[in-house]
């Protein structure tokens, strides 16, 4: 009797419907919604493969979708079989397993952890064929495995139309990622080092990176007569090569893999093309023989001419540590914490704005000379939830986790990122905000992910993560990397000096808290109704010279329960241009300058008032003598600091890469 046919999962929260290809019909890839169908691997060829013997074999092509960004990303784990393990869990069964049962499970990272995804292996088709990304064998089927999960994760495959090449890599490995600008690269050529953190990069840099870690070249606005190369379009570098011409001279060349899976570009480099005419035919042979499907070569000048970006994502060791692109030191210690930036609270935008000093703020602390990155990611919105656990699409400001397809300003704000070294944790945050940080990004940019390169000596440091608008909401993980021993932490908001329901003025806030007690017999003079009162304790306060009289809250604040409140109050006092006694009982005799009175029944009591330059005294007393407590006083001052206009800039928006590629038979 044969045995009953086993059940293929079916994954409700992905399923094989329109649902999950389209989110709102807005790309060309609407025009096929009626031509799509799904089938599993074993529908599409006699003998499916997860991976291929021969890497070549599993080489990535695109099909339908723009996402050129995603697959070029994909390459990546071919170049390391440790980041293929850490996205496919090794052990899972293959088609010709007794225990296949039509799932497949991949993880990927979303801001500070793995996510383990489980899809089933229904694929979307065209004709019996896959119509989106397929490996150059298309019985090898990793790679539209792995796309459909991530599809998963960003709701539809529509989701996936555009997006950042860096933001994938990130994705695939939780490490870091770089942009180069070429057209910078150009500009800055011969120039030194920039400040702030930059470094000056050369296409001859990534000789050294090409077999440690994904490379990636993307066209957004081709020249004229350049068309066939494509706009908005990203490309693997697959390998570079440095040649001596005939005539002495240094040739850099770099191999180029389109996604599209055919040749595009007939530079001078290629087969026939007078470029070849500068080198000895042995070498012409050689690299025109290792030339696949879809690639070709250009040399330098021509690279920097044509292409306008490249991506390079961080070599990882096999140890499981991020590699410095630098100095391949191996960057061992590694931070992250959460923040926000909540508006009203710590959402103080960028330099140009006095509210800077409360934007989120975190202590770094380096043990021994280090090569330190420092990253902020920002968390896309949140969206609402159709199926369970399934994002559906988004209707216009919803929050969601985000495809990197469409963020642009409406999802991720501009942000920066700077630091400054502190001689010692008990600083003034407002006067160490107001000088040149150490380091710091060039302009606030729109990437979802920003970050740093510092040579740092030990000691500690202020990182301020900042987005360029003020009063702006959103989420973050802040992320070090260092070569060196390093410590991260949270500066924690000071507790809030206002009155019950009553908030400080805009502007920047120098705060400063004493703490004192009143003590029978000896500091609990009293109020000024009795003889005792010069002995409270008694606190100086300086105002600076400026233009004005400055802004300045005092707040007294007993340390107590509510019901075991005293009635407390407070007085502060001139002190005479010609001196006198700090503790003069004379000068408590005279009439203050401003009181908190009538003492009362409160856990704190508060004042805002303009003081001008000079000295004062500030005495803090409950009503009856001999009445014990322990209290703080907090002094904020309103510091008058100018906005620092020159060094604040907007990056522009992300150009992402997206290009749609009908496959031909």
């Amino acid at each position: 009797m044969r045995a009953p046919a086993r059940e293929l999962f079916r994954d409700a929260d992905f399923p094989a419907s329109d649902s999950s290809l389209f989110s709102n019909f807005s790309t060309p890839l609407a025009q096929f919604r009626e031509d799509i169908t799904w089938r599993r691997p074993q529908e599409i060829c006699a003998t499916p493969r997860l991976f291929a013997d021969n890497p070549l074999d599993g080489q990535v092509k695109q099909g339908l979708l723009g996402d050129c960004w995603l697959l070029c990303a994909c390459a990546a784990l071919q170049k390391s079989q440790q980041l293929l393990n850490q996205v496919f869990p090794p052990g899972q069964p293959s088609w010709r397993d007794h225990t296949y049962r039509g799932s497949f499970t991949c993880r990927i990272w979303q801001f500070g952890h793995w996510l383990e995804v489980t899809i089933d292996d229904r694929l979307p088709c065209l004709a019996g064929r896959l119509c989106f990304s397929r490996c150059q064998r298309e019985d090898v089927f990793w790679l539209p495995l792995l796309e459909k999960v991530y599809a998963k994760v960003y709701g539809s495959y529509e989701h996936l139309w555009a997006g950042q090449v860096a933001d994938a890599l990130v994705d695939l490995t939780g490490g870091l990622a770089e942009r180069w600008s070429l057209k910078d690269l150009v500009r800055t050529s011969g120039q030194q080092d920039r400040p702030g953190g930059s470094e000056h990069r050369t296409c001859r840099q990534l000789l050294n990176l090409k077999d440690r870690c994904l490379i990636s070249c993307s066209v957004l606005s081709p020249r004229a007569g350049a068309r066939e190369l494509g706009e908005f379009h990203a490309f693997i570098v697959s390998d570079l090569r440095e040649l001596q011409g005939r005539a002495g001279q240094s040739l850099l060349l770099l191999r180029i893999q389109n996604p599209w899976g055919r040749r595009c570009w007939q530079g001078p480099w290629r087969e026939g093309g007078e470029g070849w005419s500068q080198v000895d035919p042995a070498d012409e042979s050689e690299l025109l023989s290792q030339l696949q499907e879809g690639e070709f070569w250009v040399e330098e000048e021509e690279f920097l001419r044509e292409f306008d970006e490249v991506t390079v994502g961080f070599p990882i060791t096999e140890a499981g540590y991020l590699q410095s692109l630098y100095s391949e030191k191996a960057l061992c210690h590694t931070q992250e914490l959460p923040g926000a930036w909540v508006k009203g609270q710590s959402a103080g935008g960028c330099r140009n704005n006095s509210g800077f000093p409360s934007n989120p703020k975190y202590w770094l602390r380096v043990s021994e000379p280090s090569e330190v990155f420092v990253a902020v990611l920002q968390r896309p919105r949140v969206r609402a939830t159709g199926r369970a656990g399934r994002a559906r699409a988004p209707a216009r400001g919803e929050c969601a986790v985000r495809s990197p397809a469409s963020f642009l300003s409406e999802d991720y704000q501009a942000v920066g990122l700077h630091i400054w070294k502190v001689e010692k944790r008990r600083v003034s945050l407002p006067r160490v905000l107001s000088t040149p940080p150490v380091a710091g990004t060039l302009c606030h940019a729109y990437d979802r992910e920003v970050h740093l390169r510092c040579e740092l000596t030990p000691g500690f440091y202020l990182a301020v993560p900042s987005t360029f608008l003020k009063d702006v909401p959103g989420q973050f993980l802040l992320r070090v990397f260092s070569s060196g021993r390093i410590s991260l932490s949270a500066i924690k908001p000071s507790a809030g000096s206002p009155a019950p329901g009553e908030a400080l003025p805009e502007g920047e806030w120098e705060t400063v808290q004493l703490r004192g007690s009143w003590r029978s017999g000896q500091t609990a003079g009293g109020s000024r109704n009795f003889a005792s009162y010069p002995s409270n304790p008694c606190f100086p306060l300086s105002v600076p010279e400026g233009p004005g009289p400055r802004c300045i809250r005092i707040t007294l604040r007993q340390h107590c329960q509510d019901a075991q409140c005293h009635p407390i109050g407070f007085h502060v006092f001139q002190v005479p241009v010609d001196g006198g006694s700090r503790s003069s009982p004379g000068l408590l005799l005279q009439e203050p300058v401003l009181s908190c009175v009538p003492h009362r029944y409160a856990q704190e009591v508060s004042r805002l008032c303009h003081l001008s330059a000079g000295t004062y005294r500030i005495v803090p007393s409950t009503y009856l003598p001999d009445t014990e407590g322990a209290f703080t006083v907090t002094i904020a001052t309103r510091i008058d600091r100018r906005s620092i206009h020159s060094q604040e800039r907007l990056g522009q928006l992300l150009q992402e890469a997206s290009f749609m590629a009908v496959m031909k038979t």
